[in-house]
């Protein structure tokens, strides 16, 4: 019979094992186990926060959030998920608290400046739609391009029959997508051109592309964007300071 390892039973033995090592040992567990990175990461976080205060509202709205991040609609639903992670009451509050001093510090860091970080990172957000054929062939692009401008065909049609890559089963059709996710060379096109302007046949590594932009979608500073401008910034602080540890 295979035997089975209760969570509890998994715990405690961790803790005997740990109990009964130096702190050289634990340290060398750690690293054997990649859990050193994650360690260090979570220390650096504590430390950051530790200043921060929150009041009783706080708390109850950290709690709330945390509840409704996991969907813990119930007290039953909550009981069984808090017995189901091996979690107390009071570690679930205590987690709940550290997640939103997290966020507190995020927005007490860099809130103040984001509107300039924005502008900074505005013109890799924006999102494009724009229509492309590539082929390796210079003759087979000049002669596309010669009957998309002369209107005998439409961009749609060449691109199903003559364009090498996935963009030939949208008839040519690429996004929205954020500029910072295409080739550079094709973000650096598409934002020099103008809507519906036709660019000619260009090199652009192997392969010789003929782009038309169809749609420049200008990002907006919205509380989601908001969000993810402050994840960003403290995602680059937080890689900088464990850079900074482990040097």
């Amino acid at each position: 019979m295979t035997a089975v390892l209760q969570s509890d039973n998994i715990w405690q033995q961790v803790a005997t094992n740990l109990n009964n090592l130096s702190s050289a040992e634990i340290l060398h567990v750690l690293e054997e186990y990649q859990m050193l990175p994650a360690l260090i990461k979570e220390m650096v976080i504590d430390q950051a926060i530790a200043p921060i205060d929150c009041t009783p509202e706080e708390e109850k709205l950290a709690y709330e959030q945390l509840a409704q991040q996991y969907q813990l609609t119930s007290d039953d639903v909550r009981q069984h998920w808090l017995k189901q992670n091996n979690m107390s009451e009071h570690k679930f509050a205590s987690l709940a608290i550290r997640q939103f001093k997290i966020e507190k510090f995020k927005s007490q860091t860099w809130g103040g400046d984001l509107e300039s970080y924005f502008a900074q990172r505005k013109p890799q957000l924006d999102r494009v739609v724009y229509s492309l054929i590539r082929t390796n062939e210079v003759g087979i692009a000049q002669e596309i391009y010669f009957r998309i401008e002369a209107g005998e065909q439409s961009f749609a049609e060449l691109a199903r029959e003559y364009s090498q890559g996935p963009e030939a089963q949208t008839n040519g059709l690429v996004g929205p997508i954020e500029l910072q996710t295409i080739h550079p060379g094709l973000a650096k096109l598409l934002t020099s051109s103008q809507p519906q302007q036709l660019l000619p046949p260009t090199k652009l590594e192997n392969w010789i592309v003929i782009l038309r932009l169809e749609k420049l979608l200008p990002v907006q500073l919205d509380n989601s964007l908001r969000q993810r401008l402050l994840n960003e910034r403290f995602n680059s602080w937080l890689q900088a300071q464990i850079a900074a540890q482990n040097s």
